[in-house]
């Protein structure tokens, strides 16, 4: 088609016939010269290209991981899609391009060419997980709209371009694993520099060459970085002193390197510092003063020569750290006890200094508590605790000549296994060669591989399920997944101190993920769309090439695309702390056994109510992530709906429609006006003829069971008040039983259950005393238990009404009787009859309850309730 266009216009050119433009720019149509001539450029060059490009002249209508504006192509997205060639430089050509995502395909080789500074208008570049080589064109620092650059995990060579410096708007500077040399570039009279980043969030500049001093004014204090991770180069020098002044710093690696001197003193004033790896260096003097440091999770500063000292003050007054690194030291004296009693300690590793005197971890040793290697110091002796039964290792310390038969004086083997998803439910199936087991449906199909690397979590603890079960909801939450779809296996800490962690993404239907999806997902991984939970901080993903049948291109309906979670959002912790005013009294407005709920209102307006997890009742992450699928999945107009969670920052918390009209109890007592379908359904059930289909509906709860495939659970339509009051606090499915209870939990108090004689229907209750009252909400009860078996059949319920009624002299002959006997029906189950209700909980008097949201948990979590 372009051909003929082309051959068209210049027969009428040759003819002498003249054109005006007034609105297309020929340099950038689609039809005309550059921007089509500049994709057939990179098809021809490239191989394994999408087989739609190949179906279609117009790269703006058919051509997958193409975007288009007015037919000028605006986004060029193609990660992990297996392509190999060059990028030529008919990449310039795109005039338009705005974002350019080719992550994730190592066989792109070559040098980067120049033109891609022609891209003026380029927002977004992304070459992470290729193979390019060569320089850094310094053309790149032309890209003056640029705010996102991630060249890392290629082959570049030479130095970091001073020009990049230019790139006012970047946020994001990612230059790492490659083999990069020379210095750290900044601006001086003639040529810019680093330093002049201001904007930028991120430096990513580890596992290079780099080498040099790190320059004194890359650093001040109008910066806002938060990420500076220079570890695993050649650096020499001190460490700046500017560097204190970046009081938004978060992390800090400058380990593996060859920094000597002493750390500056201002380094205490990076206060929103979560983890400082000085590790494997040169550095001498006194140990830095990290006290003021209050959210320190992660310290190591290990292998380095400083001047021998007794442990620091900050050894017993950090009471966010998790991991306490400093092996290969000068550290002497005792060891202060304090060190194991913080709440969120997991490992102490003290190896090779020499700690003498005994060794008292004291009687409050933290829960989190898994690993104190304290191997080959000066310890005589040990003051053992009951308090602590996890590793501890003491060999080659004097007090091994005593102990040397105990588990403390010999290597130990961890017994504790790392976390992996789970694959128990699937019974032992296999897969053919290639396809890989959904932990979800257990259904063999071609997952989306590859290896995340966490290059500073603030955790060194890799049982923790917790932990891991987080991560896999925020996986398919965040990357718009089906429920469980997520495996993760094998995490550790490898060589470079980054927690690595084998990743797979499984299609929600059929054996693949189409390429639009596969380009989506590669997006939001390289882009950092996704963001983890923050314990697991900075990131990066390689992807495994992803195998693609062939010629296999579908669409629409069979695309294998990815259903949102049916409506429920992820919420931050900030987010709701924020719409609740910091969870004032003032916005509270019930509390239960669960928690307190509080009324919220969204940055759109929206109104709802946040329940919110208390500690002690919060579940594992494994039962509240199979809580929140199937809330989710439940949808009627009866029941208040769910609008998100949030699970991070170790809280617990549902967010649910507002409702105003007040609490199942007001309804019923009329004070609502609302509700009127179930005064009538409670009536009918309690005293008519017609009671006994909707005893039977108590019997046989309103819910159609689903099949393991099924996305949704329906419920009777025929219901039509909404349930403030909760209406569904209790739905959980139970794999081993093979099916879904139904039994709403909550408190009804005596008031309400003797009050539903009023609500009987006034034919039965005027009749005179209703001495079978009692038997009847004793039935009603029973129809609602949460087995199955202990509930009564349809003929039993009929028997059982037809008998109490004739004990109150009422005629039931117009009633259908059953074969079954009452008698029968009383011996077949247990004797006591007991009220399912029996548990009150406080609650306040407020327009929503708590048992609205009230549902059984029981978690025991040592997560703290008020994080920072």
């Amino acid at each position: 088609m372009a051909a003929s266009r082309l051959l068209f216009f210049l027969a009428l050119f040759t003819a002498g016939i003249s054109f005006s433009f007034s609105e297309t720019d020929p340099r950038d149509d689609v039809y005309f010269g550059g921007t089509a001539a500049a994709l057939q450029s990179l098809k021809d060059v490239w191989k394994n290209t999408p087989p739609t490009w190949h179906k279609s002249d117009d790269p703006c209508v058919d051509w997958e991981g193409v975007t288009c504006s007015n037919s000028r192509v605006t986004a060029l997205g193609l990660s992990t899609m297996g392509l190999k060639g060059q990028l030529s430089g008919d990449i310039g050509g795109l005039t338009e391009l705005r974002s350019l995502d080719l992550s994730y395909n190592p066989d792109l080789t070559g040098i980067l060419t120049p033109r891609l500074g022609d891209l003026q208008n380029l927002n977004i570049l992304i070459l992470a997980g290729c193979g390019f080589s060569g320089d850094i064109p310094d053309e790149l620092g032309n890209l003056a709209e640029l705010s996102f650059l991630a060249l890392n995990s290629n082959q570049l060579s030479g130095r970091i371009p001073p020009s990049l410096g230019k790139l006012s708007k970047l946020y994001w500077l990612d230059l790492a694993e490659n083999q990069l040399t020379g210095p750290i570039p900044v601006s001086t009279s003639t040529t810019p520099g680093l330093n002049q980043l201001l904007k930028a969030k991120h430096f990513h500049f580890n596992k290079n060459k780099l080498s040099g001093p790190i320059p004194d004014r890359l650093f001040s204090p109008d910066m806002v970085l938060i990420h500076v991770l220079f570890d695993g180069n050649r650096l020499t020098g001190e460490i700046p002193g500017s560097l204190g002044q970046v009081q938004t710093l978060e992390v800090l690696r400058l380990d593996r390197n060859a920094l000597s001197g002493e750390i500056p003193s201002n380094l205490s004033n990076l206060v929103n510092l979560n983890e400082l790896n000085l590790a494997n260096n040169k550095l001498t003097g006194p140990l830095p003063d990290l006290s003021q440091m209050k959210i320190l999770n992660y310290v190591d500063l290990s292998n380095n020569t400083f001047a021998p000292s007794t442990a620091p003050l900050w050894f017993s007054t950090l009471p966010s750290l998790t991991t306490l690194v400093m092996e290969h030291g000068a550290l002497e004296g005792p060891l202060p006890s304090r060190v194991f009693s913080f709440p969120q300690i997991q490992q102490v590793l003290l190896k090779n200094n020499a700690f003498n005197g005994t060794l008292n971890m004291g009687d409050s040793v933290g829960t989190e508590l898994q690993l104190v290697d304290l191997q080959n110091n000066q310890i005589s002796s040990v003051t053992l605790t009951t308090a602590y039964t996890n590793t501890l290792v003491l060999v080659g310390n004097p007090v091994c000549s005593a102990l040397s038969n105990t588990n403390y004086c010999q290597l130990q083997q961890r017994s504790t296994k790392p976390y992996s998803t789970s694959l128990a439910n699937c019974g032992g199936k296999t897969c053919p060669p290639e396809q890989k087991l959904s932990p979800q449906s257990c259904e063999c199909s071609f997952p989306y591989e590859g290896t995340l690397y966490f290059r500073a979590p603030s955790f060194k603890d890799i049982t923790n399920v917790n932990l891991f079960h987080s991560l896999e909801m925020s996986l398919w939450v965040k990357l718009e997944l089906t429920p469980g779809s997520i495996s993760l296996q094998n995490p550790f800490f490898n060589v470079d101190d980054y927690l690595q962690v084998q990743l797979a993404l499984f299609p929600s239907a059929g054996k693949y993920f189409n390429r639009t999806e596969i380009q989506r997902i590669g997006f939001d991984l390289s882009n950092q769309t996704y963001k983890p939970p923050k314990e697991f901080g900075p990131y990066y993903f390689i992807a495994s090439p992803y195998p693609f049948p062939a010629s296999w291109a579908p669409s629409g309906k069979d695309s294998g695309g990815a259903p949102q979670l049916k409506g429920a959002r992820w919420f931050s912790y900030d987010e709701l702390k924020k719409s609740t005013h910091n969870f004032s009294e003032n916005n509270e407005i019930g509390s239960g056994g669960y928690g307190k709920v509080y009324r919220g209102m969204l940055a759109d307006g929206q109104v709802v109510a946040i329940k919110r997890a208390q500690q002690g009742s919060m579940q594992g992450g494994l039962e509240f992530k199979t809580e929140i699928e199937l809330l989710s999945r439940v949808h009627h107009k009866n029941l208040v709906g769910l609008v998100g969670f949030c699970f991070e920052q170790g809280e617990q918390m549902l967010v649910y429609e507002f409702m105003a009209n007040g609490t199942l109890r007001e309804s019923l007592s009329g004070k609502s006006g609302i509700h009127l379908d179930w005064k009538r359904r409670l009536r009918v059930a309690l005293g008519s003829a017609r009671g006994l289909t909707y005893l039977h509906e108590l019997a046989n709860p309103p819910i159609i069971h689903r099949d393991v495939k099924s996305t949704n659970i329906l419920l009777d339509e025929n219901l039509t008040a909404k349930v403030a009051d909760f209406g569904l606090s209790k739905l959980v499915s139970d794999s081993s039983k093979g099916h879904v209870s139904t039994q709403v939990k909550g408190t009804l108090n005596d008031d309400e259950y003797y009050g539903l004689r009023e609500i009987m229907d006034t034919s039965i209750r005027n009749l005179g005393n209703l001495t079978g009252f009692g038997r009847f909400l004793d039935l009603a009860m029973q129809c609602v238990e949460e087995s199955a078996s202990d509930r009564p059949t349809m003929s039993e319920v009929v028997k059982a009404i037809e008998t109490i009624l004739q004990f109150d002299g009422i005629n039931t002959s117009s009633t259908t009787s059953a074969s079954s006997s009452a008698t029968d029906f009383g011996a077949s189950r247990s004797s006591t009859l007991r009220h399912p209700y029996s548990d009150p909980v406080p609650r306040k008097d407020a327009n929503v309850s708590a048992d609205a949201f009230d549902y059984s948990g029981g978690y025991s979590h040592s997560a703290k309730v008020e994080p920072k």
